[in-house]
C-alpha cells in the first residue's frame, strides 16, 4: 500500500496516532502491515526471537515491554531474520542497535531510541494481545501505517471502509492539487474566505 499515514489518518476520521518521537531508521521509508503484537519481559526480547518465528509476510512487528527503556530489543541479526520472514516493518517502543546494518538490509524499523545496550532472553512474555504505544492501543490484525509523518493505527474491522475513503481522498487531492499548481487558493476552493472575510 503506498498511502501516506496522514491520508489514511484523515480517511478513518482522524485514527489513532503513535504519539512520539520515533527514530524512522531507513529516512524516507514507508510500510504498512497488520500487526502482530508482542510484549516482552522488561528489557528483555526472547518474545521478539518467539515472534519471528510465527511472523507471516507482510506483517508489521509491534515490539513492547511493559515499561519503555532504552534497551536494543532488535539488532542486525534479528533483522536478517525478519527480512527471511518477509516482515513488513518492525515499531519498537523500545531501542534498536546496529542502526547502519539494519540501513543496509532494507528493513523498515520505527524505535523510540536507539542505544547499544542489549537485552536478556529470559523472560516470556505474549504474543497477540493489546498493547499500547504513544498513546495507541494496538491489537493483533489492526492496520499499522507507518512513514516519515509517523504511525497511524486503524482498527482492524474498518481496515476495508478506510482504505476505499483513503483513495477516495487521494484522488480528490490529486485533482486539488492541478487547481493549485493553476494559481487556484485552497482560501477559495475550501470556502474559507467567508470565515475571514464575511
Amino acid at each position: 500500500m503506498s498511502l501516506a499515514s496522514a491520508t489514511v489518518h484523515e480517511a478513518a476520521g482522524r485514527s489513532q496516532v503513535v504519539e512520539l518521537d520515533l527514530v524512522q531508521v531507513i529516512p524516507g521509508s514507508r510500510a504498512s502491515g497488520p500487526a502482530r503484537t508482542v510484549r516482552c519481559g522488561q528489557d528483555d526480547n526472547l518474545m521478539v526471537h518467539a515472534a519471528v518465528a510465527e511472523a507471516e509476510p507482510g506483517e508489521v512487528l509491534v515490539l513492547t515491554m511493559p515499561e519503555p527503556r532504552p534497551v536494543a530489543l532488535v539488532g542486525e541479526l534479528l533483522g536478517t531474520q525478519m527480512l527471511g520472514r518477509e516482515v513488513a516493518a518492525v515499531l519498537v517502543d523500545a531501542a534498536v542497535r546496529d542502526v547502519e546494518e539494519l540501513r543496509q538490509l532494507g528493513l523498515p524499523v520505527w524505535a523510540r531510541w536507539v542505544r547499544v545496550r542489549g537485552a536478556d532472553k529470559k523472560v516470556p512474555g505474549t504474543i497477540g494481545e493489546p498493547v499500547e504505544v504513544g498513546g495507541a492501543t494496538i491489537r493483533q490484525g489492526d492496520l499499522v501505517v507507518l512513514d516519515t509523518d509517523g504511525v497511524v493505527v486503524v482498527e482492524k474491522e474498518r481496515v476495508d471502509e478506510v482504505l476505499a475513503a483513503a483513495e477516495e481522498r487521494e484522488r480528490r487531492e490529486t485533482e486539488k492539487r492541478a487547481k493549485l499548481q493553476a494559481g487556484e487558493l485552497s482560501y477559495d476552493l475550501d470556502g474559507l474566505r467567508k470565515l475571514v472575510e464575511p
